[in-house]
């Protein structure tokens, strides 16, 4: 009999120490999500973070897993992979996302990297082409990688330092959406265009970008300097 009050004693802790240990975590857990909703609530609505930025919060596993919860009680949204917001708020289209610009201008920030778009994504936004592009696509020094910012998949490509030397955004842009283009492919209408655009360049900053480019670029990119000279 007493072996059965025995086994029936050790049995009993066992189980008031899984319980204990079941509300230590979960206790844990709270103040996780308290702590990262608190951090988060202290900045501006919209904010940009990153899984990262709780690490004096918890380990990556626990952090993790308050904000998959945060997610699921609409504390907070995930706008992509690792990347959390509380979303700012419209009185007339009620919770909004963060702007595609707002996420990449973080991304850059966090990373310390330079950045340039490329593709048709660098021609639309020179006013090239009408097209929405399907994907965005930005040259960087940083680590390459993609992502989904909503329905854009978004990708940063690993590329030489010379892609990125250039110190005019208009000119920088104009030498990437040429590229896209091709000289085979360019018309008249579109050199026009880029050239009136160049004309709004920084001139010290254009002649540095003009020997960057390839030659048929060059010649292009010159005649907003001819034109400005005369």
């Amino acid at each position: 009999m007493w072996l059965l009050n025995y086994l029936s004693d050790i049995l009993f802790c066992r189980k008031s120490l899984l319980f204990l240990r079941q509300k230590l975590y979960k206790n844990m857990d709270y103040n996780i999500e308290n702590k990262i909703l608190k951090k988060m609530k202290q900045n501006r609505r919209g904010k940009i973070f990153f899984a990262k930025d709780f690490a004096a919060i918890g380990n990556y596993k626990a952090c993790s897993k308050a904000l998959e919860r945060l997610v699921n009680q609409e504390e907070i949204m995930r706008v992509s992979r690792g990347i959390y917001a509380i979303p700012a708020k419209s009185e007339l289209l009620g919770m909004l996302t963060p702007s595609f610009d707002s996420v990449v201008r973080a991304i850059v920030k966090r990373d310390k990297a330079k950045i340039i778009p490329t593709g048709l994504f660098a021609e639309n936004v020179l006013g090239l082409s009408t097209q929405v592009p399907a994907k965005a696509v930005y040259l960087t020094d940083g680590a390459p990688r993609k992502l989904m910012i909503g329905k854009i998949p978004l990708t940063f490509k690993k590329t030489t330092p010379k892609n990125l030397a250039a110190k005019g955004k208009l000119s920088g842009l104009a030498i990437q959406a040429l590229k896209s283009i091709r000289k085979n492919r360019v018309t008249d209408y579109e050199i026009e265009k880029i050239v009136n655009i160049l004309k709004k360049e920084n001139p010290k900053y254009l002649e540095h970008d003009i020997k960057l480019a390839p030659l048929w670029i060059r010649e292009i990119m010159s005649k907003a300097q001819t034109d400005n000279k005369i």
